[in-house]
């Protein structure tokens, strides 16, 4: 899901979005019958303070997407504790859709995720340790591989290791080339990740 960039030049105000726009008022807006109202009171609520728990709270319950995208873009430009926080917890929603969104809003705030990224590699949940190597899919941070080394080394997951060598395959040097063999002895009984591990290696290689 591409995020929406935050639009400019509207010197009118929109027939649907309503006069009042002090912060108070925007947090209202969020919760308007008319989802071009809660639109416009996402975007404009990026200039207000302490407005992340909000945003969270409706990017949870709120139906349509174009106004989701708005959220998201007004919480990845927020990038404050709170904004990563929720972000971090609609990684563990049953609603497959959101947790993509999450992904995709996290990758574009790789110095305020990185900081909890050992801690996510590690979470108790195997679904979320898979979600949070998808996030280092994209994520421009120098410990990308370095993270990617560690969870094949030390998780105990066979999905959770096929995903981190998957990505290996893709940023993987000659630092990992260790952590690659020893994870296809770790699981000699699974084929895909012989087939993953010897395909990374061969990248690696190549390079």
């Amino acid at each position: 899901m591409a995020l929406i960039k935050r639009e400019g030049g509207d010197s009118g105000v929109h027939r649907d979005r309503k006069a009042a726009r002090e912060c108070p008022d925007l947090l209202v807006s969020l919760s308007d019958d008319s989802a071009t109202t809660r639109r416009w009171a996402a975007r404009d609520l990026v200039d207000c303070p302490n407005v992340a728990a909000a945003l969270v709270a409706r990017l949870k319950v709120e139906p349509e997407l174009s106004v989701r995208e708005v959220i998201l873009t007004t919480l990845t430009q927020l990038g404050d504790a709170v904004a990563v926080a929720g972000l971090v917890d609609c990684l563990r929603s049953e609603d497959a859709a959101l947790r993509n969104e999450a992904i995709e809003a996290m990758k574009q705030l790789p110095d305020e995720v990185a900081p909890i990224m050992r801690g996510l590699l590690g979470d108790a949940d195997s679904d979320v340790r898979i979600f949070t190597v998808n996030v280092l899919e994209s994520l421009r941070h120098p410990d990308v591989e370095s993270w990617l080394i560690d969870v094949i080394r030390r998780d105990p997951h066979v999905n959770v290791c096929a995903t981190a060598v998957d990505l290996l395959s893709e940023v993987g040097t000659s630092a990992a080339v260790g952590a690659l063999d020893a994870l296809k002895v770790r699981f000699l009984d699974e084929p895909y990740i012989n087939f993953a591990a010897n395909l990374a290696l061969r990248s690696i290689a190549a390079e």
